[in-house]
C-alpha cells in the first residue's frame, strides 16, 4: 500500500453583477486508464439551482456539463479526489512482435481507428528542421520514445505562461521556451510526423516530497505539490496509450491523474464556457494536497510525531538507568551494500572485491571527518574465516577521547587506493631515518628479500606446459605470487625490517640485529604483507624461550589515568645515545616492516602491549613522512585495546561491508552516531535495503547487531548483575518482535 492524499481543486469567481452563465463543460474527472488509483471522487458545483450532467465525449473521457437557469454573480467549482500514490514501473508494459522496433506500420484496422490522432496540424520550417535532428534508425521502441521525449525537454525550457491557448510548434522552436500544454502539443506533432499516432493529455501532476534526499541531481519538490498539468500519450500496439512528459522528460508515473485525452488541446481543456460581459470583482484558486494515511516503510519508518515520543522515550530511558546506577553502553554492527549495484556477487554471497574496498575507503574518510578528524586510520587484517585462504581485510579509525591529536597532518597519511609514487629507495631512506629518530642502531636495519630458493623448487613442480611467468585469477594463491614475483624479479629487495621492542627496563626502545643462518633475511613464501612473513622461528632456541622477557597486559580494572599528549616531534631531541643493547637476536622478535606495493608505503606495526607506546610510534612515523615528504599507510597490528580511545572498524562480510562502531553511553550518544553513520554511508552511495523480484524491500541479508556493555568490565551490568543477562536474553526470545 503507498501513500493515501487528498487532492483539493478550488475555482472561484465573482462577478460585479448578476449575469447569465452558458452552459458550462468541466473536464475534471481521472480518467479510466488512470493507473493511479482513485479511491473518491466529488464535484462541488457554486451556484444553486444548476443542472449537471456526467457524459462521455467522443474519446471516451469524463466531462461534466452543468446548466445555470437562474442569474448569479457568482461561480465556483471544487474538486476533491482520494488516490493512492503507489509506485510503478512505467516500463512495465508488452508491445506486439511488429512493434518491438521502430520503425513499424500500424495494421489498416488500427490505422482507421487513428486517424484523429495521426493528423498533422503543423509543418513549419523549425520544426520540420528538428525533425532531422531526430535518429530514425532502428531501435527497440522503448528506446526511441525516451529518446525523443528527452530530445524535447533538453531543447524545450519550461515556463509558467498564464496566456490562455496552446503556442504553435513553431512559436515554442522559435522562443526555446514553453508552458507544460506547448511541450506537449509539440511532442505530439512529432510523433504524428514519425508516423506515431499520439494525443494530447490534460490531467492533475501530483508530486510528494521525498524521504531521502537524491545523491544524483534533483531531490525533487521541497514539499508536496499538486497542479493541473499536460503531457503526451502515444498509442503502441500491445502496450495500449503509453504516457510521456516532456516537460521532466520522464514516462508518465502514479503522480500523473489524466483528466482528459484528445486529438487536440482545445478539446482537453479543463473548463469551457461562455457569460455576459462583466468585471470579476474577485477572483481565487487553489490545488493543494495532503497527506491522509502513510504505512510504514523503509525510507520513512516513523512519522514525525511518532519519533518524538521515541526521542523523548529516549531520554527518559537514560535518566532511569542513571538514578539506578545501571552503567550501560550500546554499540552496534550495522551492515550496509552498495546503492549501485545490488546484485552483484560481492553484495549477495562473496565477502571482498576492489569496488567494496573502494566504498569501505571511502566510507572511513567520511567517519573520520565526523568522529575523528585528528585520529588515525589504520589498514590491516581482520577475521580468518575457515575455508578462506587468507584473513579478511579490516579499515579502522581511531582516536582518542580526549580529542588530542593522534596524527597532526592527514596529507601524510595514504591509503591503499590506485597507484603511488613511492620508490624502493625511499622505503630504505624511511627506515633508517626511523632508527635514527627512535634512537636505536641503524645497523640493525635489515634488508627483506623473497626466498629464490624455494620458488624455484615450487616453480620445478609445475607441469609441462604451464607458464610460470602467467597466471589468473583462477589459479591458485601460490600460483599468482609466484607470477607476480617473476615479473618483478626476486633478486630486488621486498622491504627493510627495523627489529623494535619496548624496554620496559630502560623506558626506551630496543633493538638487535638479527643474524640468520643464510646471512640474508629470506621472508616465509606468501603474499601477505612482510611483516606477517617474517622468519621469526630461524632467531628461537630453547635457551632463548626461558629468558622471554614476560609483560603482563594492562588490566581492563585499573583505573586510567589521562593519556599524556604527543606533540609534532622535531626530529632532533633524542633523550639517549643511538645505541645497541647487548642482547641475543631473539630478544626482540617484533619488527617494524616497511615495504613499497602499487606505489604505495606501508609501515607494518609491530604488536604492543601498552597505548602509549603505540602512539609514540605513530607520532615518529609521522614526523619522519613529514620530513621525507612521503605519505605513508599504516599497517598491521592493530592499536592495544583502551578505555581513552575510540574506534570504529570497517570490514567485509559475505554481501556485506559490516561496521563496527564505538559504544555510546547516552541516547544522545547514540542517536547520533546512528544517524551520522548512515548519513555519511548514504553518501559513500552504501545503503541498507534491497529489492526482491517482485519490488518488495528487503534488508541488507547481514543483519544489524547491537552490541551492550559497560565502558569498563567493572561498569558491565551483566557482570556486577549476572542473572540480568539470562533475564534479558529470556524477555528476548520471549519477544520475537524485537
Amino acid at each position: 500500500m503507498g501513500i493515501r492524499v487528498a487532492l483539493n481543486h478550488r475555482t472561484s469567481y465573482r462577478y460585479d453583477r448578476r449575469i447569465t452563465l452558458s452552459p458550462h463543460i468541466i473536464r475534471l474527472r481521472p480518467a479510466v486508464h488512470a493507473r493511479t488509483k482513485i479511491h473518491s471522487y466529488s464535484l462541488k458545483i457554486t451556484p444553486d439551482p444548476h443542472f449537471l450532467n456526467w457524459q462521455q465525449d467522443a474519446f471516451g473521457n469524463f466531462l461534466a456539463r452543468i446548466a445555470f437557469p437562474e442569474k448569479t454573480n457568482e461561480f465556483s467549482f471544487e474538486v476533491d479526489v482520494v488516490a493512492e500514490m503507489e509506485v510503478f514501473n512505467p516500463f512495465d508494459f508488452f508491445v506486439d512482435d511488429y512493434a518491438e522496433s521502430f520503425p513499424f506500420d500500424y495494421d489498416e484496422m488500427q490505422r482507421e481507428e487513428l486517424v484523429p490522432y495521426l493528423k498533422i496540424r503543423d509543418e513549419g520550417p523549425l520544426l520540420m528542421e528538428f525533425l532531422k535532428s531526430v535518429d530514425r534508425s532502428e531501435k527497440k521502441i522503448v528506446d526511441f520514445l525516451v529518446m525523443v521525449n528527452q530530445l524535447v525537454e533538453k531543447h524545450i525550457n519550461y515556463s509558467v505562461r498564464m496566456e490562455p491557448g496552446v503556442q504553435t510548434c513553431e512559436e515554442t522552436l522559435e522562443r526555446c521556451v514553453g508552458s507544460c500544454r506547448d511541450s506537449a502539443y509539440l511532442l505530439v506533432q512529432i510523433f504524428r510526423h514519425l508516423g506515431l499516432a499520439a494525443r494530447f493529455v490534460s490531467g492533475y501532476l501530483v508530486q510528494l516530497t521525498a524521504d531521502v534526499e537524491a545523491l544524483d541531481g534533483p531531490s525533487g519538490t521541497a514539499q508536496d505539490f499538486t497542479d493541473l498539468h499536460a503531457w503526451t500519450e502515444v498509442f503502441i500496439p500491445g502496450a495500449g496509450w503509453v504516457g510521456l512528459d516532456p516537460t521532466s522528460g520522464l514516462l508518465a508515473g502514479e503522480g500523473h491523474i489524466p483528466l482528459a485525452c484528445t486529438p487536440e488541446p482545445a478539446s482537453a481543456a479543463p473548463v469551457v464556457g461562455v457569460m455576459e460581459k462583466c468585471e470579476v470583482e474577485d477572483f481565487e484558486f487553489s490545488n493543494t494536497v495532503r497527506r491522509i494515511h502513510e504505512n510504514p516503510r523503509v525510507t520513512k519508518p516513523y512519522t514525525d510525531e511518532q519519533w518524538k515520543a521515541i526521542d523523548v522515550l529516549g531520554g527518559k530511558v537514560d535518566r532511569e538507568l542513571m538514578a539506578n546506577d545501571v552503567r550501560l553502553t550500546m554499540g552496534g554492527e550495522p551492515t550496509f551494500i552498495s546503492l549501485d549495484d545490488m546484485e552483484g556477487a560481492e553484495w549477495n554471497t562473496t565477502a571482498d572485491s576492489p569496488e567494496k574496498r573502494q566504498l569501505s575507503l571511502s566510507l572511513l574518510r567520511r567517519l573520520q571527518k565526523t568522529y575523528g578528524p585528528k585520529g588515525l586510520r589504520y589498514y590491516g587484517e581482520g577475521k580468518w574465516y575457515p575455508g578462506e585462504p587468507l584473513p579478511r581485510w579490516s579499515f579502522d579509525l581511531i582516536w582518542r577521547k580526549d580529542g588530542k591529536p593522534i596524527w597532526h597532518d592527514q596529507q601524510w597519511l595514504g591509503e591503499p587506493s590506485g597507484k603511488g609514487k613511492a620508490t624502493e629507495k625511499q622505503a630504505k631512506s624511511f627506515t633508517l631515518k626511523l632508527a635514527e629518530v627512535l634512537g636505536v642502531d641503524r645497523e640493525c636495519v635489515r634488508t627483506a628479500y623473497e626466498d629464490r630458493y624455494y620458488y624455484l623448487w615450487y616453480e620445478g613442480q609445475l607441469p609441462v606446459g604451464i607458464d610460470s611467468a602467467k597466471a589468473d585469477l583462477d589459479d591458485p594463491l601460490e600460483r599468482q605470487y609466484l607470477a607476480n614475483l617473476l615479473s618483478k624479479g626476486m633478486e630486488k629487495p621486498v622491504g627493510y625490517v627495523l627489529p623494535l621492542k619496548w624496554n620496559y627496563a630502560n623506558d626506551r626502545w630496543t633493538t638487535v640485529r638479527w643474524e640468520f643462518r643464510r646471512d640474508k633475511l629470506y621472508l616465509t613464501p606468501g603474499g601477505s604483507a612482510m611483516g606477517l612473513r617474517l622468519p621469526l622461528s630461524s632467531l628461537r632456541s630453547e635457551c632463548d624461550e626461558e629468558q622471554d622477557e614476560v609483560v603482563l597486559p594492562r588490566s581492563p580494572l585499573e583505573p586510567a589515568e589521562a593519556l599524556p599528549e604527543f606533540p609534532p616531534h622535531d626530529l632532533k631531541r633524542l633523550d639517549f645515545p643511538a645505541e645497541r643493547l647487548r642482547l641475543p637476536p631473539s630478544a626482540v622478535v617484533t619488527a617494524v616492516s616497511v615495504e613499497v606495493r602499487e606505489g604505495h608505503l606501508y609501515i607494518f606495526f609491530p604488536p604492543l602491549d601498552d597505548i602509549t607506546h603505540y602512539f609514540d610510534l605513530v607520532n615518529v612515523v609521522e614526523a619522519v613522512a613529514s620530513e621525507l615528504k612521503i605519505p605513508v599507510i599504516i599497517e598491521g597490528y592493530e592499536a592495544p585495546y583502551d578505555i581513552r580511545v575510540d574506534r570504529i572498524k570497517v570490514t567485509p562480510d559475505p554481501g556485506v561491508i559490516e561496521v563496527n562502531v564505538h559504544p555510546t553511553q547516552t541516547w544522545a550518544e547514540l542517536k547520533s552516531l546512528i544517524t551520522g553513520l548512515y548519513a555519511d554511508a548514504r553518501q559513500t552511495r552504501l545503503g541498507t535495503e534491497k529489492f526482491m523480484v517482485d519490488g518488495r524491500h528487503t534488508g541488507t541479508g547481514g543483519g544489524n547487531h547491537v552490541t551492550m556493555g559497560g565502558v569498563t568490565p567493572a561498569d558491565s551490568p551483566f557482570l556486577r548483575r549476572p542473572g540480568l543477562l539470562r533475564s534479558f536474553i529470556t524477555f528476548w526470545q520471549h519477544h520475537p518482535g524485537l
